[in-house]
């Protein structure tokens, strides 16, 4: 049962769901309305019109109607000139794909020419082609009041989750790379742990596509205030690109490490003594990264407290094992100054990632973010801004 709950809450089967009711009705209400025995293109409308947020079935609308009707005239002013041949077919998709960029209907440029080549294939040209602009109007307004009777969900805590997982994985790949510091570590498992860094890329990229979801949901969303949405917004925003940082950095740790074990095949890479507290201090970094992913998804709920406390705590306890471990280094690179310039980079590395999980670090962030927000909807809106100011809201 809780996991049919949970279920029911996720992004697909919600789209699932949506997507198939408002094409349904659509359908029902052009049977209708058009003369047309089977109104198939209001259903598509309102199937590709309908999305997971408010916000985007309201641009995708404008630019879904948009395409079809510009389509669709395209597609009367040829059946004034020729008939259907291979030749004609090529101009008036050729047409269609140019205008389609110039009427600005984004993604949709390949349904202004899929509009102008079905209705250039019907024989009644001219009463087809009103009957698809009306199925258009009709998905089209159907998906749109669907979206504003049924308000979609909020999907801050998918976003958030999507957040935190990436930092659960960023904390394993750093716990293996601490594993291995203690042990002979040949080039090819270090290089393997490079390649798993690498690949954190494609991971920012789905926890990026995800937040981006939550942002639009957030976006004309009557559930949410206009100012907590936008605190929403910045604070995971800000979060995310922290964590991506952390990645970049991550990744170069590991070429560093690569390139230490390059150097050093016939010698393990550190001392016992030095490779237990960087065993230590990659560990106490990886916890410190979910701490700041935790807190980044509770900042602005009632945990928030306790979860700044916690990032507080073992951001001070990874700095003192740092140093520990600085000072090991510098005796290593005192009796032995080969490769002390990797040496060098690694606290470097290590030293990069504390100051962007750093909580004065975030909080600069943050005013910096909202003060740039302000100033972007004051430049959009000046004289909204100005009566604000003086009602002091």
């Amino acid at each position: 049962m809780a996991d049919l709950l949970a279920r029911r809450r996720d992004p697909a089967v919600v789209q699932i769901v949506r997507s198939t009711a408002a094409a349904t009705i659509a359908y029902v209400v052009a049977l209708q309305l058009s003369s047309e025995p089977a109104p198939l293109t209001a259903p598509l409308t309102a199937l590709l019109v309908v999305q997971v947020t408010l916000y985007s079935t309201l641009t995708t609308g404008i630019r879904r109607v948009n395409s079809v009707v510009v389509g669709v005239i395209i597609a009367i002013a040829f059946s004034a000139l020729v008939g259907l041949t291979w030749w004609s077919l090529g101009l008036i998709i050729l047409a269609s794909l140019v205008v389609g960029r110039f009427v600005r209907v984004g993604e949709f440029v390949p349904e202004v020419a899929i509009s102008a080549m079905l209705v250039l294939g019907v024989t009644q040209v001219t009463n087809t082609a009103w009957d698809r602009v009306l199925e258009t109007l009709i998905g089209a307004i159907v998906g749109l009041l669907f979206n504003i009777v049924l308000v979609p969900p909020v999907w801050v805590g998918s976003a958030g989750e999507s957040i935190e997982a990436l930092a659960r994985r960023m904390r394993l790949l750093m716990l293996g790379i601490g594993e291995e510091l203690t042990t002979p570590t040949p080039v090819a498992h270090a290089a393997a742990h490079l390649h798993e860094a690498r690949r954190l890329d494609n991971d920012v990229a789905e926890v990026d596509a995800a937040l981006r979801q939550a942002e639009d949901s957030l976006r004309l969303n009557p559930r949410v205030k206009e100012e907590e949405g936008v605190l929403h917004r910045i604070v995971l925003r800000t979060g995310l690109d922290t964590l991506e940082i952390c990645a970049v950095v991550l990744r170069v740790l590991a070429r560093t490490l690569t390139d230490l074990a390059k150097e050093r095949t016939d010698t393990e890479l550190f001392p016992d003594d030095v490779a237990i507290a960087l065993e230590d201090l990659l560990a106490r970094v990886a916890d410190t990264l979910v701490s700041f992913a935790v807190l980044v998804t509770t900042e602005v709920s009632a945990d928030a407290d306790a979860a700044d406390e916690r990032l507080a705590g073992e951001l001070r306890a990874a700095r003192a094992v740092r140093d520990h471990a600085a000072d090991l280094l510098l005796q290593v690179v005192q009796r032995d100054p080969r490769q002390w310039q990797l040496y060098g980079a690694l606290l470097a590395e290590i030293d990069r990632i504390l100051d962007e999980l750093d909580l004065e670090h975030r909080g600069r962030r943050l005013m910096e973010e909202l003060d740039r927000h302000s100033r972007e909807r004051a430049e959009r809106r000046p004289r909204l801004s100005a009566l604000r100011d003086r009602l002091g809201v």
